[in-house]
Order: structure tokens, then sequence, then C-alpha cells
């Protein structure tokens, strides 16, 4: 078993790990850091899965690179709408729609 099938292994059941975390979790900051978990599998997944003859391809890295930056990003504005949500209702919960 090569390294990277061990890291796309690994990647696939963070993603599994968030996708259920992200479906189950009612409360919003664990949601988030359940959709940051799939992101972490998805770049280990694309990591584990770009070598070609034992030598590692750069554009998957490159892109690994750049995801990591937009989810950090991605990250610090799913929190900072927690937190107007926290102030404006007082809970991480999201408000249940009603029926029509």
């Amino acid at each position: 078993m090569t390294t990277g099938l061990i890291f796309a292994c690994a990647g696939a059941i963070l993603f599994t790990m968030g996708v259920a975390g992200v479906m189950l979790l009612d409360h919003l900051l664990r949601r988030i850091l359940a959709f940051n978990l799939m992101g972490s599998g998805v770049f280990l997944v694309l990591v584990g899965l770009a070598q070609r003859a034992g030598n590692p391809d750069p554009v998957p890295q490159a892109m690994v690179i750049t995801g990591i930056v937009v989810a950090v990003a991605a990250t610090a504005l799913a929190l900072a709408l927690a937190r107007r949500l926290f102030t404006l209702s007082g809970g991480y919960t999201l408000p249940e729609t009603p029926d029509d």
C-alpha cells in the first residue's frame, strides 16, 4: 500500500465524517467544523492521488494550497455570520421555517 493510497483513504474517511456531521448536527458551530473536516478530506484525497510514478504532480498541490486559502476565508466568513446570528437570536441554532 503506497502513501498516496493511505492519504486518499484517510481523506475519504474524513470526508464521510464531515458529511455525517453536516447532516446530523443542529449546532451551527459544529456544522462549520464538520464542513471544514469535509474540506480537509478533499485536500487529502487530492494530495494522495496527485502522484505519478512516485513523483508528486505540482498542479493538484497548487490547487490544494489555493483551496486552503479559500477555506480559511470561507471559515472566517461563516464564523462572522454565526456570531451575528448569536447576537441577534441568542443561540447558534438556525430558526426553523414554518410549513406553508
